[in-house]
């Protein structure tokens, strides 16, 4: 059998590789800066070649030969690149040194000469100036070769079986001559709509996270990210999917070999007293008035997860929403689950990584809606592999940014932190905010 083969640009942990897989594609290369998210990636994707660069730095031929490919052609291209840069009225914006990943993006498409493009980015491109810079991003498509679907979309992942609003702008592009994909129609409807709608009720917080051990029960998880356990609760349709009971119909993925009796992802959090208290009185879908935090609503959806900033930009951590049941931040695993990831995938062992992988990934049903349109855009039907898949090396999800940087055999990025002594730092800085915290409460 052979499918379709894929590149992710900008691949982060891998939430858009995962979603076209399970489209059925085989994404045959990743490229990513951050070494934390490379190891990651080859851990859930062992038999993608990662290339630990900036897209910047690499060239088609390098993908091609990192990935084996040889003069195959290249079926799809995908990612999103940031867009930083927005240049004085009478200037081009595409042409702004800070938006240079975008033009990198083009590129290698181009270089590639691959048959379909996929370009994701914030809702916040199609809005005031920054509608410039997505006419231009358009205008150098064309430029190349490549017909861009207009009028382009924003999609929300509650539309698309995620209980969580999550917009994201998509940019379909298909090289001239070749039929463009269209925009997928929503499967669900959110479990917060009001609206009529003959779509089925997508799944909410709880139909999520309900079947999930609570993290607080277990010791180990205090210095450790995961724990055995016979503890499940009830799972909802939509969690028994995640959790690999059930098979999902539209799921081509390559079925993945792993321990689900594992609660992973799953370190705990240090909370003050006087916050889990605040936690507690909070109502669900309300802010917490003082950490700013969201509490979920157990029949409602999740806000769109951040993934906070790197340490070179001060290292703040992603604002996890507080768990409807539970007096606490939700764990990474949780965010997993309210991402759509499956419980097998896994993200780094830290609760900074982790999460940081999670709020930058495309939710993967939201992907899969949309990789099957290029599918159909291909005329394929999709195939289902017959044979499982080993995950990859445990200790390339325990690896701190050094011990990546060198498995890669690349420079750490500056400004990253290691795990250990970033683990003391976030500690303390969760003991001095609940101490900040409660003086505040108390005037």
């Amino acid at each position: 059998m052979r499918r379709p083969i894929g590149v992710d640009l900008f691949a982060g942990a891998g939430g858009m590789s995962l979603g076209f897989e399970q489209a059925g594609f085989d994404v045959v290369a990743a490229v990513e800066i951050d070494p934390v998210h490379c190891a990651a990636h080859k851990f859930n994707f062992p038999d993608c070649a990662v290339v630990a660069k900036s897209v910047q730095q690499v060239t088609a031929a390098e993908i091609r030969s990192a990935a084996g490919i040889g003069l195959r052609t290249v079926d799809v291209v995908f990612g999103g690149a940031p867009c930083q840069g927005f240049s004085m009225i009478g200037q081009r914006i595409l042409d702004d040194p800070r938006n240079a990943l975008v033009k990198d993006f083009v590129r290698l498409v181009h270089d590639l000469r691959a048959s379909y493009f996929v370009f994701e980015n914030v809702k916040g491109l199609t809005v005031g100036k920054h509608r410039q810079f997505l006419e231009e991003l358009i205008g150098a498509f064309d430029a190349v070769g490549y017909d861009v679907r207009l009028p382009w979309k924003v999609l929300d992942a509650a539309d698309y079986a995620v209980p969580q609003h999550r917009e994201r702008l998509i940019l379909f592009g298909a090289r001239r001559g070749l039929a463009t994909p269209t925009y997928p129609n929503p499967t669900t409807r959110p479990a917060d709509s009001k609206r009529p709608s003959p779509l089925p009720v997508g799944p909410s917080c709880k139909d999520a996270l309900d079947d999930l051990p609570d993290a607080e029960a277990f010791d180990d998880l205090i210095v450790t990210d995961e724990v055995r356990t016979a503890s499940w609760g009830e799972s909802s349709a939509f969690a028994r999917v995640l959790r690999g009971l059930d098979i999902d119909p539209t799921d081509f993925s390559h079925p993945r070999l792993w321990d689900d009796e594992v609660l992973t992802s799953s370190a705990r959090t240090h909370h003050s007293v006087i916050s889990r208290r605040r936690f507690g009185e909070t109502a669900g879908g309300a802010v917490e008035p003082i950490s700013r935090f969201f509490r979920l609503p157990a029949s409602g959806l999740s806000n769109t997860l951040r993934a906070g900033t790197d340490a070179a930009r001060g290292a703040f951590t992603s604002p996890r929403p507080i768990h409807y049941r539970h007096a606490r931040c939700v764990t990474v695993r949780e965010m997993a689950r309210l991402h759509g990831f499956p419980d097998w995938f896994r993200f780094n062992e830290t609760k900074w990584h982790g999460a940081r992988q999670i709020g930058n990934a495309v939710p993967p049903p939201l992907a899969r809606a949309i990789a099957a349109q290029v599918i159909g855009a291909l005329g394929l039907v999709p195939e289902r592999p017959d044979y499982p898949m080993e995950l990859g090396d445990r200790d390339l999800i325990r690896m701190t940014v050094s011990q990546a940087a060198a498995h890669f055999n690349v420079e750490a990025p500056a400004g990253k932190r290691d795990r250990k002594s970033g683990a003391r730092k976030r500690k303390q800085i969760d003991i001095e905010l609940g101490l900040a915290e409660e003086a505040r409460a108390f005037g």
